[in-house]
C-alpha cells in the first residue's frame, strides 16, 4: 500500500494481492484492504496513538440516515458521555480533497452536529472547528488531542 503522510504503524494483513484483508482492531475483524481502508486504518491508529483518543469511543463506518438514504460515517468520535464530537471522512490517496469532499462531510455533519470535522486522503489532512450557532468554521493547523476536543 501507498506510503502516507502519517507515522508508520504495523497491521495484521492476510491474503494475496487480489484479496488482502486488514485486521480492524475496533471492529475486531478482518476487512477488505482497499486504498480507502488503508487510509482509515492508519488514521485510526494516528488518533489512538498520537491523539490519545480512547479506542472504545471511536466508531468506524457508523450507519445513519440522510435524505432517506443509509449513509456511513468513516470515523465518528464520541465524548465520554456518548455524544458525537468529531467526524472524519477518509478517502483514498488518489482522491483529491476538494469542495465535493467537503460538501459530503458538511452534509453528514447536519446529522451529527459535531464541533470538529476532518477530511483526509492520508496525504493531506484538513481539520475544521465548527461553530453551529454562527454557521461558520475555522481551519486548524493541527489535529487536536482528544482531551482538547472534549473541553
Amino acid at each position: 500500500m501507498k506510503e502516507l503522510n502519517l507515522p508508520v504503524y504495523s497491521f495484521k494483513i492476510k491474503g494475496d494481492d487480489k484479496s488482502e484483508m486488514i485486521f480492524d482492531l475496533l471492529r475486531k475483524k478482518y476487512v477488505k484492504l482497499t486504498p480507502e481502508e488503508w487510509v482509515r486504518q492508519n488514521f485510526i491508529q494516528y488518533l489512538i496513538q498520537q491523539g490519545k483518543y480512547p479506542p472504545g469511543l471511536i466508531g468506524v463506518e457508523v450507519n445513519f440516515h440522510f435524505n432517506k438514504l443509509v449513509r456511513r460515517a468513516d470515523i465518528l468520535i464520541h465524548d465520554r458521555s456518548g455524544q458525537p464530537v468529531m467526524l472524519v471522512e477518509c478517502k483514498s490517496t488518489e482522491v483529491p480533497i476538494n469542495d465535493k469532499v467537503f460538501d459530503q462531510i458538511v452534509c453528514y455533519n447536519m446529522e451529527f452536529k459535531v464541533r470538529y470535522i476532518i477530511v483526509t486522503n492520508g496525504l493531506d489532512h484538513y481539520i475544521c472547528k465548527v461553530n453551529h450557532e454562527e454557521k461558520s468554521y475555522e481551519f486548524l493547523n493541527v489535529i487536536p488531542l482528544y482531551d482538547d476536543i472534549i473541553k
